[in-house]
């Protein structure tokens, strides 16, 4: 009854707000002022969510094309655009005091605080809403991500040397799910909830249209990230997760602009999650990158590959390729393309390779400068059980990304949303979820939901982010 009628107060808080939307004054801004009001946070913003331009002509390319690399770094997909010219209208978002010495050396100080409550009907015995993620705690209030950074971007304009960095400190539960081997776990009590992390930890240095980052960094392979403002939904999709991305790694990184469209990338790195490498078999990541003039479409095609077991025997490779068109001023579309296989790699027939690949599609549409709404539809095909491990979230040595025994099937998952920002610090993300499962039972005779005897799930989420 308790669950049940949080669901109906859920239900009402949804009617309330979709009213209060309808009612707001529906004059619509470019989608960059509404990026704008996030931090500023150049290693992870998005092109997606930028303005477009109209393309331009043939003589206004060679034109821009003979004055050299562009101003703004139009080729990386993970950085906020400038918005369109004019006041952006109502208040204006809020900083934290910088200092004056991190003015003078161009260093930005800012983060945010993401707290949200996931209410799940079946009320599982074990407390948690399967594999689903970062959302885990089912019907318990939790604070993912008190984020605080601290960076100093590189520019050179295509010419020239700059050298910065950055430093991220996050506490919450999602320590769970950024965890590095020979890192948190030094510091974190494997019974805590909740814990420290450092997501990041790089130095960076560009040279004219090269830049090289070294240390500890987040990958930008997906099309979801791990900061949780970056993202429309609370719930993560499952490509993005860890089952899936390498999310965060110690290593080097290059890229390299070609022109204004197109951006190369090569680096190694230790593993996925490894701060310590535990074989010494370096992996591979790498791609490129693309932005159309004006950025109304871009796209990304990423390989990480290496081994990731004790002896360094059995190599797995994962690719991705991200797609997102702005198809006008309110409506966006976003695309992902997930495919990886890894050696002797099976979770059900031990021995075996294990291949997995999945599409994720996202489509945006902005009410006003207040109201957006948002749907994502997801299919993961995990044929051997290798990647999706059950109920990834239990405590002791088994946290984040590593749980119980995978599941060979089809995972479904549709989640229906909206965000308000009533302050350009602040956002309100409620959302509805349903997760379904065509499959086996894995080897420890479990389902993937409801404490491993459903599946299929229903939920209903919300958060709120305010950010600094």
């Amino acid at each position: 009854m308790k669950v049940a009628g949080l669901v109906v107060g859920v239900a009402l808080v949804f009617l309330t707000i979709g009213k209060e939307a309808l009612t707001e004054e529906t004059t619509v801004l470019p989608l960059a002022q509404e990026t704008a009001a996030l931090p500023a946070d150049p290693a992870y913003a998005r092109v997606a969510s930028s303005a477009w331009q109209p393309e331009a002509s043939a003589a206004q390319e060679a034109e821009a094309e003979m004055a050299g690399p562009p101003t703004t770094d139009v080729e990386r997909p993970y950085e906020f655009a400038e918005a369109a010219p004019g006041p952006a209208p109502g208040p204006q978002p809020w900083k934290l005091p910088q200092p004056c010495l991190f003015q003078r050396l161009g260093i930005d100080v800012g983060g945010w605080v993401q707290q949200g409550i996931t209410l799940n009907g079946d009320d599982p015995a074990d407390g948690y809403n399967g594999p689903v993620c970062t959302d885990d705690f089912a019907n318990d209030y939790q604070v993912n991500q008190a984020w605080l950074y601290f960076v100093r971007p590189t520019n050179t304009n295509g010419c020239g040397i700059d050298v910065g960095g950055r430093f991220d400190l996050v506490y919450g539960t999602d320590w769970r799910f950024g965890q590095n081997f020979g890192l948190e776990e030094k510091i974190n009590s494997n019974d805590s909830y909740y814990g420290l992390i450092f997501p990041q930890a790089y130095l960076e240095v560009a040279i004219n249209n090269l830049t090289v980052k070294m240390g500890h960094f987040a990958t930008f392979t997906t099309y979801e990230v791990v900061p949780a403002p970056l993202n429309f939904f609370y719930s993560h999709s499952y490509s993005m997760t860890g089952y899936f991305d390498p999310c965060l790694v110690t290593g080097l990184m290059t890229e390299y602009k070609l022109g204004q469209h197109w951006t190369v990338l090569n680096g190694f790195h230790r593993g996925p999650f490894m701060f310590e490498d535990i074989n010494d078999d370096l992996n591979y990541l790498g791609g490129v990158k693309w932005a159309s003039h004006g950025k109304r479409t871009t796209m990304s095609m990423m390989v990480d590959s290496g081994a990731q077991d004790l002896l360094g025997d059995h190599n797995r490779t994962t690719y991705f390729l991200v797609f997102t068109h702005q198809l006008n001023d309110r409506l966006q579309y976003a695309l992902q393309h997930t495919l990886g296989f890894e050696e002797e790699g099976s979770v059900q027939t031990p021995g075996q390779d294990a291949e997995w690949y999945g599409l994720s599609q996202w489509l945006f549409y902005k009410i006003n400068p207040k109201w957006s709404a948002g749907v994502r539809f997801e299919w993961i095909r995990d044929d051997d059980g290798a990647r999706i491990f059950g109920i990834g979230n239990i405590l002791g040595t088994d946290k984040g990304w590593q749980g119980a025994p995978g599941f060979a099937g089809d995972f479904y998952e549709t989640a229906l949303g909206l965000n308000w920002r009533p302050h350009p610090n602040i956002v309100f993300r409620p959302e509805v979820r349903w997760d379904w499962y065509e499959g086996t039972r894995n080897v420890a005779n479990q389902l993937p939901f409801n404490a491993g005897t459903d599946r299929n799930q229903f939920t209903t989420a919300m958060d709120l982010i305010v950010t600094f």
